[in-house]
This record gives C-alpha cells, sequence and structure tokens, in this order.
C-alpha cells in the first residue's frame, strides 16, 4: 500500500458484527440500532467519528455522528430502519482539524496567550468547511470565519464565535477527503416487519376442521374457525402442505406402510396427477378458495403460513418431467427418503447438487413467488438441515430481494451449529429444544444462550419460536402432566420467548402417544382426519387468550434480551424478570405438575429501582390479585391444580 493511501488512525471491534460482516444481523422496523467502535490515532489531536447507512433502494449515504464515550474508551451512534429490507452502514472518522484548534484556544486562553494567529488559523479551518457546505449552513459559517479574521471585533467577540456550540453541527466533518479513514468492512442488517419477532402461531390441518369424522375439511370449514382463533389471540394460522397428496406407497393410520381404502395419507408426500407444490388438494377446494381464505384471515388480522416441504412423491409431476431431479440408484430407480431402519417409500428426496441444479433451484425459488402472488408472506420449512445451505441463502436472499416482507420459520430440529448457521444465512426465525427443556437448570441454560446473557450475542441473528407441541412431538412431560403440565409449558413459552406456537388439540390438552416412550401422537392427524369438540370440558383456551392478550398489552413481553433470571430456594420454581419502559414483570412458574411447592424468592429490587425497604405493589395478571411486598426476599406458593404461576406487573407505592 502507498503512503498517500494508508489510514490515518484505527477502527476496530465495530458492533453489531455477526463473523466479522460475513452474516447480518437482524432487526425489525423502527427498530434503532446502536452503533458502537473503538477509534483512536498517534498523538493528541481530537477524533471525530460518524456512522454512515443505506436504506434499501437508496442510491447514496446518510450519516450520523458517533459520540465519544470517555470511560470505555468507545465511540457511540445510533440511526433508525424506517423500511422493511436489507440496511448498509459503516464507521468513518477522521482527524478533527477544527476541534483540535478549539482546545488547544481554550488551553491558550488560559495561559493568557497572544490569540492573533490562533484565531487566522481557526478563520481558515471555517473557510475551508464552508466551501462544502450549501445554503443558511454555508453563509452560517463563512460569516464566523469572517468574525474569527477581523482584528476590528474585539478579542471576546471572535471567542464567543470561535466556542459556539452552534457551529459544531454545521462544520462535522472532515476537512479534506484524504483524512478520512473507513471502517474495512461494510456490514448489513435485515429489518424484517413486527410479525417476525412477536407473535403466537396456530398450527392446523385444514382436512380436519370439518365438524363430521367422515368428511374431510375443506378451505370453507378452516375460514369458520378463523373468528375464534382471532379472538384466542393468535397472529398466524400455519397450515401443513395443502398440495395434492401421491397414491403410490400411500401411508396408512399409524403411518402404517400399507393404507387401507379411504386413508388419506400424509400431506408430506407431496404431488399426484393433480400437481404438485402449485396446485391445491382437491378436496380442500380451488386455488380461488384459497384465495378467499387468505383474504378472510387478513379481515380477522390473522395470517396464514404455508408449509414449504422440499420433497416429492413418487406421483409428482416432476418424477416424470425431470427425473434427473432425484437420486438415481444403480439399478435405475429413484431412491426414497430413509433414515436406516425406518423408510419413506411414498416420499422421494430431491438431489440439490444435480447436474441441472439450476433448474432445479429456480423451480424451488418458483414456488415461494407462487404462494406470495396468492398472499401468503409467511412460510414454515420443513426440516431445511437436510438441504443445501449454499441452496438457503441463496433461495431466502432472492425472495427477499422482491419481497422483504417474507418471513420464513425454520423447522431443524438439528445440532446447534446447524441451527444457527441456517439462522445466519437467512431464516427469520426458528424451531428450538424448548419442548425438551424442562428443568429449571435446562430452562435457565438454554434461555442464558438464548437471550444473549452469556454475551455471545445469539439475539443478533437467531430469533426462537417456542412451539409447545408439534405433530411430530408430544414430550413425555406432557404425557404425563395432565392438564397443569400443558398450562405450565404454555406460561413458559408465551412469556419467555416474544413468539411461540401450539398445534392444534393442545387447548384440548391431548396427550396419548402411539406407545410408551414415543413422542408421536396415537391416531396421528400427519395420516388421518381428527375432528375435535373445541368446547371439550377441561380445555385451557381461556388461559390462551388472557396471555396472548397480555403479550400485546405489555411490551417486557415482545422482547427477547431483556431477560432475567432471579433466584428461588425451591428447585421446582423458575423465576424471572422481563422489563420494558414502565413495565416490569416477574414470572414465577412451578415446574411441577404434580404438586404444590412453595419458596422465597429474591427480587431483582436493583433491576426494578426499588430501593431495600421500600414497599411496592405486584399484580398478578393471570388472576388479577393484588399484593404488597417488600424487601428482597417475598413468598410464593404455587399449586398447580389452581396456579401454575404468577405473571407480576410491578408498581412501586
Amino acid at each position: 500500500m502507498s503512503a498517500e493511501k494508508l489510514p490515518r488512525l484505527v477502527i476496530e471491534h465495530v458492533t453489531p458484527e455477526l463473523d466479522a460482516g460475513r452474516h447480518p444481523v437482524k432487526r425489525v422496523l423502527g427498530d434503532v440500532i446502536e452503533v458502537e467502535a473503538d477509534i483512536y490515532k498517534d498523538g493528541h489531536d481530537a477524533i471525530a467519528a460518524r456512522i454512515v447507512y443505506s436504506g434499501p433502494g437508496d442510491e447514496g449515504w446518510q450519516s450520523t455522528p458517533l459520540e465519544y464515550q470517555y470511560p470505555p474508551d468507545r465511540w457511540s451512534g445510533r440511526f433508525e430502519v424506517s423500511r422493511v429490507g436489507r440496511w448498509r452502514y459503516t464507521v468513518e472518522a477522521w482527524p478533527d482539524r477544527y476541534g483540535s484548534w478549539r482546545s488547544d484556544l481554550e488551553k491558550r486562553v488560559a495561559a493568557k496567550q497572544e490569540l492573533g494567529v490562533e484565531l487566522l488559523e481557526g478563520a481558515a479551518l471555517l473557510q475551508k468547511a464552508a466551501e462544502r457546505l450549501a445554503g443558511e449552513a454555508a453563509t452560517t459559517v463563512h460569516a464566523a470565519a469572517r468574525s474569527l479574521a477581523n482584528p476590528q471585533l474585539p478579542q471576546s467577540e471572535r471567542l464567543r464565535v470561535a466556542f459556539s456550540e452552534d457551529l459544531l453541527p454545521l462544520i462535522h466533518g472532515p476537512l479534506d477527503a484524504a483524512d478520512v479513514t473507513r471502517h474495512d468492512r461494510v456490514l448489513e442488517v435485515v429489518v424484517d416487519r413486527r410479525l417476525a419477532a412477536f407473535g403466537a402461531w396456530y398450527e392446523l390441518f385444514p382436512r380436519s376442521q370439518s365438524t363430521d369424522p367422515a368428511l374431510h375439511g375443506t378451505f370453507r370449514d378452516v375460514e369458520r374457525r378463523l373468528p375464534e382463533l382471532a379472538a384466542l389471540g393468535f397472529d398466524v394460522i400455519y397450515l401443513p402442505p395443502i398440495h395434492p397428496i401421491g397414491v403410490t406407497h400411500r401411508k396408512g393410520r399409524n403411518n402404517n406402510v400399507v393404507a387401507e381404502v379411504g386413508d388419506v395419507g400424509s400431506p408430506w408426500a407431496i404431488g399426484g396427477r393433480e400437481g404438485g407444490h402449485t396446485a391445491i388438494h382437491p378436496e380442500l377446494g380451488t386455488l380461488a378458495d384459497f384465495d378467499h381464505l387468505v383474504e378472510c384471515a387478513k379481515k380477522e388480522k390473522l395470517e396464514i403460513a404455508l408449509d414449504y416441504a422440499l420433497q416429492c412423491s413418487p406421483d409428482h409431476p416432476w418424477v416424470k418431467e425431470h427425473p434427473d431431479w432425484y437420486f438415481i440408484r444403480p439399478d435405475g430407480s429413484i431412491r426414497y427418503a430413509e433414515n436406516p431402519p425406518k423408510k419413506y417409500e411414498d416420499i422421494y428426496p430431491l438431489n440439490f447438487w444435480c447436474e441441472d441444479r439450476k433448474g432445479l433451484w429456480n423451480a424451488c425459488l418458483e414456488i415461494f413467488l407462487f404462494w406470495i402472488r396468492h398472499g401468503v408472506t409467511v412460510f414454515r420449512v420443513d426440516n431445511p438441515h437436510t438441504k443445501p445451505l449454499a441452496f438457503w441463502e441463496w433461495v431466502i436472499g432472492e425472495v427477499k430481494r422482491r419481497h422483504p416482507e417474507t418471513i420464513f420459520l425454520s423447522e431443524a430440529f438439528t445440532r446447534p451449529k446447524r441451527m444457527k448457521g441456517l439462522a445466519k444465512l437467512g431464516f427469520t426465525q426458528s424451531y428450538t429444544y424448548f419442548t425438551w427443556k424442562n428443568t429449571r437448570e435446562e430452562l435457565t441454560e438454554y434461555l442464558t444462550e438464548l437471550s444473549g446473557l452469556d454475551g455471545e450475542g445469539m439475539p443478533e441473528y437467531f430469533r426462537p419460536n417456542f412451539f409447545a407441541n408439534t405433530p411430530d412431538i408430544l414430550h413425555e412431560y406432557l404425557q404425563h402432566g395432565g392438564r397443569p403440565a400443558f398450562r405450565i409449558r404454555l406460561l413458559l413459552a408465551a412469556t419467555l420467548a416474544p413468539v411461540y406456537g401450539i398445534y392444534s388439540g393442545y387447548e384440548l390438552c391431548e396427550n396419548v402417544p402411539v406407545h410408551a416412550g414415543s413422542e408421536e401422537y396415537i391416531d396421528s392427524e400427519k395420516y388421518q382426519i381428527s375432528v375435535r369438540d373445541w368446547a371439550a370440558p377441561g380445555n385451557i383456551k381461556a388461559d390462551i387468550a388472557r396471555l396472548n392478550r397480555l403479550r400485546h398489552e405489555n411490551a417486557a413481553l415482545q422482547k427477547l434480551a431483556n431477560l432475567k433470571f432471579f433466584p428461588s430456594d425451591e428447585p421446582n420454581i423458575i423465576a424471572y424478570h422481563k422489563s420494558a419502559p414502565g413495565n416490569d414483570l416477574l414470572v414465577i412458574v412451578n415446574l411441577n405438575p404434580y404438586s404444590t411447592h412453595e419458596t422465597m424468592v429474591t427480587v431483582p429490587l436493583k433491576d426494578l429501582r426499588l430501593g431495600e425497604d421500600q414497599p411496592f405493589e405486584v399484580e398478578d395478571l393471570l388472576t388479577n390479585e393484588r399484593y404488597v411486598w417488600r424487601g428482597r426476599r417475598n413468598y410464593v406458593r404455587l399449586d398447580p391444580r389452581d396456579k401454575v404461576g404468577h405473571l407480576l406487573r410491578v408498581t412501586p407505592l
């Protein structure tokens, strides 16, 4: 590098920055991006710095100053993201010639030195600054330069101009372009709409929404349920695959490898003579019926999410049109999916690295674009960890370039690094290990990581979606814990994470596995129609409705990284604090669904801005009961047959 191009100062440790800028961080519309950096140089000259940033579609850059924080020797600033899409930002810094001059001038004034030449130097600096300005700003700075250079003015007046704080915003910026050092990376932030970071999901099978077990449900049946689901406070209605289901090697009830007459098969065996991933299963209705469902959902302030499963039944049109898109065995047959010893003969996996991968990848992209044209901008992606990471980075990037409002939920129950990697590559949200975290130690350890309490910055890119159950996962905690277990896990999911979900039947506390030791449901809805009585005794719909309402009313429940745990003497009781400006909540939950537990909790008075002996009121938002507490140590008793937990709003007295 030539001497002329060497940097004038050092910029390092810029935040937020993910993997040295390889991946963008994530935010939502209206967020303020807090940018910090270490900036320093040789000598005693003052430094000035700024954030430069650009929003989606912008041709140029905007800037906002960085301010110096002395104790941590750090610079900080902020800018607001006002549009959905991909933003860019970086940091620039330069020797602050006018700031250095002012600092020296102060010292000379204090020492009562002659100031004539120094004032002329200041005038020259202001004159140079004015040359890059226009309009009223240029006029003001030119006038200030003339005042500093005018020996006819009293020195006190010239000093008043020199130390004017009003001048500083006008002349903030480098006096010479060669002075500027820019951080060696332009960083990115993906800005999503609010639903990406806060919302409640409900999963249902459309074919099970009729009131007669002998009748296949339709989109019209789903429409009839929308008002109830909206009243329960859900934001997203997620539908498993709605496409034609293959008949070749169709699965029977309870995953039987042989289907009986009338068996409806697995919706994930996608494709038949009626079409593939852009077709509708005929018994659900028509494409026009689906469009009508999407519009009805919007009227209820609900969004329809579709399953995006890149696999095909042997009857999928692609099998005949593009057999080279699959894995061909030595005997010329197409390899079906298997996880030995399990066999899935009703499904063919796609070969994403086939010779015609460009054609295959573009066809997969078109599936997204097709459903977006029909009003769907939320997708739950099936098993993304079994497809190439490079494919996901490409296809999500292509979709979001055209439709930045699109949300992608990753159903990747896989090893941690792959889950995190998928989030970094573009997935908006992810399923998690929450279902398997049931003790205080497990929950505390896992949430410490997810919420960023460990300092590793996971919330910068990973948004957990705490589904309490799925068609594939009925945890033994729910199998054996009965109704209290369902209420406990609901309270945890809805208050620990800003995004959570349940699968149909959770509200009815369905908990019977296909056999002991299995997490599969008996008579699984994946292979048959399941008609339910949604008003059955013992349902927990009132809990769901109240919690979803409270989530919307309390900003503290709408964030992830605002979580802090506080001590409870009883290991079966977990306690945590969620906070937002003007909204402090203490959540205390009995994790044991079988027995009552009582304990003393140690309230985090400092975090609540309360004095050591100051009384304060806690209102249980789940029951409307109020208590007056004082000091750190306070008593709690929780009977899972009645109160599985407290959701306490704190008010100082």
